[in-house]
């Protein structure tokens, strides 16, 4: 990956969504890859459409929705990133996870039809917000679009796979990197350039560590070549090292 002449990475462009047109969806669409396959373009998904409404910005540290609210609709992040939180009886913040363009948030309310945790934005946020009542109708209409939102509900049971087992710091750390990688890439950016929205502390929370640990194994990748690193803006330059390192909680 090329520098800068002083030595320092790029200037790192942002995910932004565009609207797409008559026929195109939207470039953070949560549902285009699932409709497309089955051959639904925008024409076919008009009702869909006619569901979704735009909302936001909301600011950074702005809630979404909060613990107890009645749930009534899922949201689809078109820009920025979210994360999800409790809070424990003692007031500890425990981050449940963190939200990019493209996926859907709210999707644990489903039952008990209430939100069970805080979403708040990391950054300057828009969503697409579906009414959940009018989208479950819709869904039992289109098998396509059915499917791939018992596939959201899926993804999101098990999402807390970096979490799980006794893993090394290094171990949930490289796991993490290349799970953000992925996701990333999934929705067409690149794969090895992204902006690391969260705060370290968050990470550290995330991953049920320390957060001067996060801190040292994110210099220590750095004085190895795994990763360039300057503020939040992420480099990976040795995917396979660090695939290598987290291979025990990544997919196959």
């Amino acid at each position: 990956m090329p520098l800068h002449p002083t030595g320092h990475l790029h200037p790192l462009p942002r995910p932004i969504a565009d609207d797409g047109d008559a026929s195109r969806f939207c470039s953070t669409c949560a549902f285009s890859d699932a409709c497309v396959a089955v051959g639904y373009g925008k024409p076919e998904l008009a009702e869909l459409h006619c569901l979704v409404e735009h909302v936001g910005p909301f600011r950074a540290g702005e809630h979404v929705f909060r613990t107890g609210d009645p749930f009534r609709a899922i949201y689809a992040v078109r820009e920025g990133s979210v994360k999800t939180r409790l809070f424990d009886r003692d007031g500890n913040e425990q981050v449940l996870g963190f939200y990019l363009p493209g996926e859907v948030v709210g999707l644990n309310a489903i039952y008990p039809e209430h939100f069970p945790c805080d979403a708040v934005a990391l950054e300057d946020t828009r969503f697409c917000r579906f009414l959940f009542p009018a989208m479950s109708a819709l869904a039992a209409r289109l098998p396509a679009v059915q499917r791939h939102l018992f596939r959201l509900i899926s993804k999101e049971l098990g999402a807390v796979s970096l979490l799980a087992g006794d893993h090394s710091a290094d171990q949930r750390m490289a796991a993490f990197l290349l799970d953000l990688s992925a996701r990333y890439a999934a929705r067409g950016y690149s794969p090895v350039r992204f902006h690391l929205s969260m705060s370290r502390g968050d990470i550290a929370n995330y991953l049920r560590l320390a957060a001067e640990t996060v801190s040292r194994v994110l210099t220590r990748f750095r004085t190895q070549g795994l990763i360039g690193l300057e503020g939040r803006d992420l480099l990976l330059r040795d995917p396979g090292r660090l695939r290598e390192l987290g291979a025990s909680l990544l997919p196959e």
